[in-house]
C-alpha cells in the first residue's frame, strides 16, 4: 500500500505539533494539538490507513507511539543525532521542526531507532531503577564518609560502613549536634535505600529466572542475574545488530576516527549510545580482567600499559562478540 501522507510530529510534554504533506511535498495541513488522549484522537482523525508519522526520540515519545502505531500505516522514531534536519532553514521552531520532520520521512531521509516493545520497556524500568538506586545509596554512603573525616574520625575499623562492624562503630560515634543529625538523617536514608534495594533485587531475580536469554548470559564470566538482564534489557533484540561493533558503536564503546588521506587519528571513546548498557558491557570488562583465558591475560597486560579504566573499555568491546554468539544460540 503507497503512502499517501507523511506527517512530521514535534512533540513536547504538554502539546505536539504536527504537520502533514503529500508525497510531492505539499503541505496538506498542519496545527498544534494537547498531548491528551482527546489530542491525540484528533490526530489520528485527520490521518488515513496509509498515513506515516515521523516524531523525535523524547520522553513521551514511547507513550505517543503506543497511542497512534495501530491507528496508522507507519510510524518512525526518528535518531536526530544521525537525522540532519535544520539545513536551509535560518529559524527553529516548532513549526518548522514539524516541517522538517514531515520532508525528511517523505524523502526517506530519517534514520530511525529501534521501538522496544512494552516487555522490554518494563525490564528496562527495573534494571534502570535497581542501577539507580545503588547509585544513590553509593553517594550516601559517601557523603557519610565525608562527614566523618571532616570530623576528624577517619575511615571506621570495618572496610564497609554497611556491615555489622560498621554499624556499631557508628553508634558509638558522638559528634557535635548538626554533625550528628547530619549523620542519622544519612544512616535512615541508607537504610531506607537498602529496604527499597532488597525488594528492587528480588524482582530482578525473579525476571532474570524467568528469561532464558538471561540465563545464558549467565554463563559468561562475571555476569549474574543483574548484568544478564541489564544487558537482555537495553539490547532488546540482538538481531538488529549485524556485527560485535554495530553492539559496541550502540553502547558509545567505540573510539572517535579522525581520517584523512593516509592519516587516521584514533580518539576517546564516542560514549553516544545507551549509557546503561555501556554501564552494563564495562562492568562484564571488569569482570574479563580476572579470566585466566588468553582474552583475560591481555587484558591485564593491557592494563599495564594504559591504565585499568582503558582496559576494561577495550574488554567490554571484545565481550560484545562473546555476548552475541552466547545470546544467539538461544533455542
Amino acid at each position: 500500500m503507497e503512502t499517501d501522507q507523511y506527517i512530521g510530529v514535534d512533540l513536547h510534554k504538554v502539546f505536539f505539533q504536527a504537520c502533514a504533506m503529500t508525497r510531492h511535498g505539499e503541505r496538506q495541513w498542519e496545527g498544534r494539538f494537547p498531548r491528551t488522549p482527546e489530542g491525540i484522537g484528533a490526530l489520528v482523525a485527520r490521518c488515513t490507513a496509509t498515513s506515516a508519522i515521523a516524531v523525535e526520540a523524547t520522553t513521551p515519545t514511547w507513550h505517543f507511539v503506543d497511542q497512534i502505531a495501530s491507528r496508522v500505516a507507519t510510524v518512525c522514531v526518528v535518531d536526530t543525532r544521525k537525522t540532519k534536519l535544520k539545513a536551509g532553514y535560518a529559524a527553529k521552531t516548532d513549526r518548522l521542526d514539524a516541517r522538517r520532520l514531515a520532508d525528511a520521512l517523505r524523502r526517506d531521509s530519517v534514520v530511525s531507532i529501534y521501538v522496544p516493545p512494552p516487555a522490554i520497556r518494563e525490564l528496562r524500568e527495573l534494571s534502570r531503577h535497581r542501577l539507580m538506586l545503588t547509585q544513590l545509596r553509593t553517594r550516601v554512603l559517601q557523603r557519610m564518609r565525608a562527614l566523618l573525616l571532616r570530623q576528624g574520625l577517619g575511615d571506621p575499623p570495618a572496610s564497609r560502613l554497611r556491615s555489622a562492624a560498621g554499624q556499631a562503630w557508628l553508634d558509638q560515634v558522638s559528634l557535635p549536634p548538626q554533625a550528628q543529625a547530619a549523620l542519622t538523617t544519612m544512616r535512615r536514608v541508607e537504610h531506607d535505600l537498602t529496604a527499597q534495594l532488597a525488594v528492587v533485587e528480588a524482582d530482578v531475580a525473579r525476571e532474570a529466572l524467568a528469561d532464558p536469554i538471561v540465563e545464558r548470559l549467565q554463563r559468561l564470566h562475571g555476569v549474574g542475574p543483574v548484568l544478564g538482564l541489564m544487558l537482555r534489557a537495553e539490547i532488546g533484540e540482538i538481531a538488529r545488530f549485524p556485527s560485535p561493533r554495530h553492539l559496541a558503536s550502540y553502547a558509545g564503546l567505540v573510539p572517535y576516527v579522525d581520517s584523512s588521506a593516509s592519516h587516521t587519528r584514533y580518539g576517546r571513546i564516542t560514549k553516544a549510545g545507551s549509557p546503561w548498557l555501556r554501564w552494563a558491557l564495562v562492568e562484564v570488562g571488569l569482570h574479563t580482567l580476572r579470566r585466566k583465558d588468553p582474552l583475560g591475560r591481555w587484558g591485564r597486560k593491557l592494563a599495564v600499559r594504559k591504565g585499568k579504566l582503558t582496559a576494561q573499555v577495550a574488554l567490554a568491546r571484545e565481550m560484545c562478540q562473546e555476548i552475541m554468539t552466547m545470546w544467539q544460540h538461544v533455542a
